[in-house]
């Protein structure tokens, strides 16, 4: 396993990061205690070191199941949880939403369920859409005075607003966003359009879920396999026969085929590729398993290039007008050729 700082931070975590969803029975689909606990050892044994839970996975059966595996290990793991969609579904107002009284009552909520004193990363898990960028980003700066948080981040928020909110951190000298969560795989990849050009601009890190596509990247709906499709979070389920789907899978399994490997193994690897620390969220001892072996696969450029063409989409506006030649001489006076301009984007 490879490790890397966290955008800006010193934080060092690994090139894959354990998803907990699966961590429990809540939600009426899961692991077991004894399931989970042989998916955190593997993951550990791996060189894995950045766990990712939040209050409502599995209506905090995966918080509570963790407390115990990183009691022997807290030092060494770099632990990340979220707020913002209450524990239950019947959380209430004051438990949800990304006001700093939902934040600081759900924070201290994980840390009784997780049995430690701080956490390592906290998140903001949706934009609700109200709340002001200022109030989040003073109540993450209050929190990591106060030694209960390290570091903060944003999941599912809109560039614009995560640029907002690492724009006024730095003039008043509060904490920085240190990283965003995005849906990123290769049948998603929409962040591109202005997420994570704005991470890189900004210097944050990305990390990505559903790097599969929610199993579509796998093949294993196409061989008649159950999977996400049956679960309670089918919403992040991508289908074969929606777009150009099946080209990309077609593409993935033909890569997989010539590098003697997994299409599981490709997908995440591509994703590993584009400078995104995907996170993994195994039900299974064999899905770590396969997910584990996709930190030691290197896809050569062509392969990623392939990889590319076939899932591209299209930008929109303004990305294509002002990629477009013409756009360029036009605003650079015919002299686009003379200047060296950065490219803020997917590496």
């Amino acid at each position: 396993m490879r490790y890397r700082f966290l955008g800006r931070s010193g934080l060092r975590v690994s090139a894959l990061a354990l998803g907990t969803g699966n961590f429990g029975g809540g939600w009426g689909h899961g692991a077991t205690v004894a399931a989970a606990r042989d998916m955190y050892d593997r993951y550990r044994a791996a060189g894995g070191n950045f766990i990712d839970t939040a209050t409502n996975y599995q209506f905090g059966d995966a918080e509570e199941y963790l407390s115990d595996m990183i009691a022997t290990d807290r030092e060494d793991v770099v632990l990340a949880t979220k707020y913002s969609m209450g524990t239950t579904i019947d959380s209430g107002l004051q438990m949800t939403g990304n006001g700093r009284k939902s934040m600081v009552q759900s924070l201290e909520a994980s840390l009784r369920r997780l049995k430690t004193d701080r956490v390592d990363l906290l998140w903001a898990h949706a934009s609700d859409g109200a709340t002001p960028i200022e109030e989040i980003m003073r109540a993450f700066d209050d929190l990591v005075r106060s030694g209960k948080v390290l570091h903060v981040g944003l999941c599912s928020f809109p560039a614009w607003r995560a640029a907002a909110g690492a724009t006024i951190a730095a003039l008043r000298g509060w904490s920085p966003l240190v990283a965003i969560q995005v849906e990123y795989s290769l049948v998603e990849r929409a962040a591109e359009r202005d997420l994570l050009p704005m991470a890189d601009a900004f210097g944050m890190g990305v990390l990505g879920y559903s790097p599969l596509g929610g199993g579509v990247l796998t093949g294993k709906y196409r061989r008649g396999e159950s999977g996400r499709a049956q679960s309670s979070i089918s919403r992040f389920l991508h289908r074969e026969s929606d777009g150009n789907k099946a080209e990309v899978l077609d593409v993935v399994e033909a890569v997989a085929e010539e590098s003697a490997t997994t299409p599981e193994e490709v997908a995440i690897g591509w994703s590993m590729a584009k400078g995104v620390i995907p996170i993994i969220g195994p039900r299974t001892a064999d899905q770590l398993r396969t997910n584990l072996a996709a930190a030691e696969l290197r896809l050569n450029p062509e392969q990623v290039a392939r990889l590319d063409a076939v899932s591209a989409f299209p930008l929109g506006y303004p990305q294509e007008l002002l990629a477009d030649p013409g756009s360029i001489n036009a605003i650079t006076g015919g002299n686009a050729d003379l200047l060296d301009v950065p490219r803020h984007g997917v590496r």
